[in-house]
């Protein structure tokens, strides 16, 4: 048996994450989506061409057909990986910084 969430269920109250999504400025919601740098970028293009198949564009008509609740979950996925890939990036910043801080290489801790 299926154990996804409805997401389309998830009640929309000023206390509910999509309820405090949906009360961002347009501004912030579009300055909290993009990636903060090209290799964060690349990495998430690479992860939805994984899983979404990965044909040539110029070689072939792609065309994707799914369910409401499929495309859900593809956005749910896309969202974790983000979530996951920006703060591997932040992690890295940090250990980077604290390396500079203490005099060595990164690459020896």
């Amino acid at each position: 048996m299926d154990q996804t969430p409805d997401f389309s269920q998830v009640p929309h109250t000023p206390e509910s994450l999509i309820g405090y999504v949906q009360s961002l400025h347009p501004e912030t919601v579009s300055r909290l989506s993009q990636p903060a740098s090209p290799e964060v970028m690349k990495l998430m293009e690479r992860n939805i061409i994984g899983m979404l198949g990965g044909l040539p564009s110029g070689d072939f008509e792609v065309t994707v057909t799914t369910s409401r609740e499929q495309l859900g979950k593809l956005l749910a996925s896309a969202m974790m990986s983000g979530y996951f890939l920006r703060n591997a990036e932040q992690r890295m910043a940090m250990e980077r910084s604290l390396a500079a801080g203490l005099g060595f290489d990164s690459q020896d801790a």
